[in-house]
Order: structure tokens, then C-alpha cells, then sequence
């Protein structure tokens, strides 16, 4: 890992989103990057904002505070601008930040404010796909099912607010329970070999990026009786072929497509995280 000079300056990006779902976290945050370091704080209001002010981040090492959603933002705008190579990236987060644990950053606004000013860089190996997206942890295929929307609820003091809507308007329709995927077909290539082909149903199939430059590939049979045994593969390609699928790429779901290939870059991005 290597260190960061205590006269290094810091571009500090809030993302809106995390604005408004913790202003405390974000202010925090805020005030203990500035007392130990040098920084320019930026609060873009939108996805173009905030890729001009990475853009514009000269020098200074660029830190993002928001969820995991403004990670990949920040990862997949420097890869398409083939950035990545030269630039490390720190984070704060706030709000989901599964992703960010999981990659090893601390939870909490002063925990993870003074990693990024005492870490170290680490490179971290990336899933590439053929659109020029990016995969920093896990890719699933394919997305676990959405929850139905459930109903906003109400204040009591205003009861009679909604039963007065309820008497004078048309009742809503109800939304449709969101049903859980079928079995699945794919044929699963890594690194040109088949692993499964169409002709086997699978639950689900997981990609990560895994040590060595290999992305490591689970794919779960689908079970009769007896729990079936997932069979594991790895590799620097993952192909994946089926009827119209989409996946969770991190924290988004992608697709519908029917073909979709990934490669690992090994060591291509750098995220500043807690000195061992």
C-alpha cells in the first residue's frame, strides 16, 4: 500500500443524495477532512455536476462522500475517461454503503474521514463488460426479486384526509406483487470453455473479482430433492448467454440482454483504505 503526504490536497465531493439522507453524517464528514487536510468541498446537484468536478479535480485526490451508487459513479467515470490508472479514490460513506463495507472501508462519518486522511492506497482488481461498464464487487444473475411496493403510511392527525380522498376520488389500482424469477437457462463461459449450457436450469449465477486477476464464477443449479452442488469455475473472461436476462451489477440492475461478456482488470483502481 502506498501513503498519502500530509500536504496533499483533497477534493471533496458530497453527492445530493447522501445531503439528504444524512446532513449530520455529511457535516461531520465535512469538518474532520478539513481539519486534516487541505480541501475544496463541492456539493453537485446532479449526476453532470458531479462528473465535472471530478473532472476538474487537477491535482487533488478525490473523495467522494455518498453511497455505494456514487462509488461506482465515480469508478465508471474514470474508467471510460481511462483515468483510473493515475487516480485514487477515498470515500465516506453515507447511506447504502453495503458495497463500500464490503470493500473494506470503515462505517461511520469519523471512522472513514480518518482513513481517508491516515490509509494507504490499495489497487483493487475490476469486472470490465463489453458496454464499458464496471463491477467493483459482487455481479449476480439474476437480480434478486423486487419487493412489492408497500404503502406509505400516514400520519393519524390526518386520517380523515385520507378517507376523504378515498370518498371523493377514484380508488388507486393495486400495484402487482413483483414475482420471484423462474429457472433460468445460460450458457456460462470462462475464459472460452463452457462451465453450464443451456440445457441445464440454474437459480443464479455470481461473478467477483478475485485475487490473482481471476474472477471467480459460482453458478447454483437448480435443486430437485436433494440441494445440488454449485459448480465453480475461474478466469479473466465470463461470458454469459440466455433469454433476454438482466443482473446486479453492485448496486444497480442492468439489462435486459442476451449476451454479456466481462473481464477482470487486475489492479486497476486504487481506494484508500485503513493502514494495517
Amino acid at each position: 500500500m502506498a501513503t498519502f503526504a500530509t500536504s496533499e490536497q483533497l477534493l471533496v465531493i458530497i453527492d445530493p443524495a447522501a445531503r439528504q439522507a444524512d446532513g449530520e453524517s455529511v457535516r461531520i464528514a465535512k469538518d474532520v477532512l478539513s481539519a486534516g487536510a487541505a480541501t475544496k468541498v463541492c456539493l453537485p446537484e446532479g449526476p453532470e455536476e458531479f462528473a465535472r468536478a471530478l473532472d476538474r479535480r487537477g491535482s487533488r485526490r478525490p473523495v467522494v462522500v455518498g453511497d455505494d451508487r456514487a462509488l461506482v459513479r465515480a469508478v465508471t467515470l474514470l474508467h471510460r475517461r481511462r483515468e483510473l490508472a493515475g487516480c485514487v479514490l477515498s470515500m465516506v460513506p453515507v447511506g447504502d454503503a453495503g458495497l463500500a463495507s464490503s470493500l473494506g472501508i470503515p462505517a461511520g462519518p469519523v471512522a472513514a474521514a480518518r482513513a481517508v486522511l491516515d490509509g494507504s492506497a490499495r489497487r483493487l482488481n475490476l469486472l470490465v463488460d463489453d458496454s464499458d461498464g464496471v463491477v467493483l464487487g459482487a455481479l449476480g444473475i439474476p437480480p434478486a426479486p423486487v419487493r412489492a411496493a408497500e404503502p406509505v403510511p400516514v400520519p393519524s392527525g390526518r386520517a380523515w384526509y385520507r378517507s376523504l380522498v378515498r370518498t371523493l376520488g377514484p380508488r388507486p389500482a393495486r400495484l402487482p406483487a413483483v414475482p420471484a424469477p423462474g429457472p433460468a437457462r445460460f450458457r456460462v463461459e470462462v475464459d472460452g470453455e463452457t462451465v453450464v449450457g443451456l440445457g441445464q436450469p440454474v437459480e443464479g449465477v455470481t461473478v467477483t473479482p478475485g485475487a490473482g486477476g481471476l474472477a471467480e464464477v459460482e453458478v447454483r443449479p437448480l435443486s430437485v430433492g436433494a440441494e445440488a452442488t454449485p459448480v465453480r469455475a475461474s478466469g479473466r473472461t465470463v461470458t454469459v448467454t440466455g433469454a433476454d436476462f438482466r443482473y446486479r451489477a453492485d448496486a444497480a440492475v442492468s439489462g435486459p440482454v442476451r449476451r454479456r461478456t466481462w473481464r477482470v482488470l487486475e489492479g486497476a483502481w486504487g481506494l484508500t483504505l485503513p493502514a494495517a
